[in-house]
């Protein structure tokens, strides 16, 4: 991996760091479920006018719509606009990677390792912590919440394998299609039909004008920016190269509510997020395959062509 895109990959995670802020801020101004459909509502539009279809099957589409985008945003943002930490979200969403491994190894037969294993239980156990101490606080249900958005992430991540799509960022374009619906249905349910277009019609407020900043992020610098970046990443470096880097999406997250919302992570809390941190990485470093034995000649040409 060159020096240059190691720094787009941190550049990424600055992104989808500072969009758990942008969530935060938006959240202040619209009803959770309603600014989740307006987001991909905002994205789906511009997809179907410009972008080409991927050539996936239209379930996988829907199941990555359904998992990754309908139930992962819509469990975060109600978690967050319960009372969810902002830092604390952006570090508890990382279940997703263990959730994804077990999930694989029940639905899709795929092999778990023991280092997977091992990292799998450190990643509970500091998951465990939070929960333990949000309890003590009375605010459990926002990290439940917050965990139900990672396992429909790890759900919408099975669908996404099973694609297979040739261009992931039209796959990853194209799920936005799906979760409009949904949400802003949900929305009418649980909010009230009048919820959403109050918040539209009292937008040239303070608070109107922060959630539209905080969407134009959300949209196009997380969304569209960062998958956009983290797509060609992943296409042209290994993935196991590529995907710890999202390790620091949390540090940024938690670091950018320390110092933007004053939000005081415990000792415990702190200790917790590098279990699971610590967790998160040894289940996705993979061993290193021995070195392949070969003769004089067959080294030389290899050397040769690097």
């Amino acid at each position: 991996m060159s020096p240059r895109d190691r720094l787009l990959a941190a550049l990424v995670a600055v992104l989808w760091g500072a969009n758990f802020l942008a969530i935060h801020v938006t959240l202040e101004h619209f009803p959770p479920l309603f600014a989740g459909g307006l987001r991909f509502l905002i994205i789906a539009i511009p997809t179907i006018l410009f972008v080409p279809w991927p050539k996936v099957k239209v379930r996988y589409l829907i199941g990555y719509g359904l998992g990754f985008g309908t139930g992962q945003f819509a469990f975060l943002f109600i978690a967050m606009d319960t009372g969810m930490p902002t830092g604390l979200a952006s570090l508890v969403l990382q279940a997703s990677a263990p959730f994804t491994v077990l999930l694989g190894a029940t639905f899709l037969r795929e092999r778990v390792s023991g280092r997977q294993l091992a990292g799998i239980t450190l990643a509970v156990a500091g998951m465990a912590l939070i929960g333990w101490q949000q309890a003590g606080d009375a605010a459990l249900l926002p990290v439940i919440l917050t965990l139900l958005g990672a396992l429909s992430w790890a759900f919408g991540n099975l669908a996404s394998r099973q694609a297979a799509a040739p261009n992931p960022l039209h796959f990853t374009l194209w799920m936005s299609v799906v979760p409009p619906i949904p949400m802003i249905a949900l929305s009418v349910i649980a909010e009230g039909p009048s919820a959403g277009w109050t918040a539209l019609t009292t937008l040239n407020s303070p608070s109107g004008w922060a959630a539209i900043g905080g969407l134009v992020y959300i949209v196009f610098a997380a969304t569209i920016l960062g998958s956009g970046i983290w797509t060609t990443l992943m296409a042209r470096n290994p993935a196991g190269v590529v995907a710890p880097f999202s390790l620091l999406v949390p540090v940024v997250g938690i670091s950018l509510a320390f110092f933007a919302l004053g939000e005081r992570p415990t000792v415990l809390e702190l200790v917790a997020a590098v279990i699971v941190i610590g967790g998160v990485l040894l289940g996705s470093l993979k061993k290193k395959a021995p070195p392949l034995e070969v003769d004089t000649p067959k080294a030389t040409a290899l050397s040769g062509s690097v």
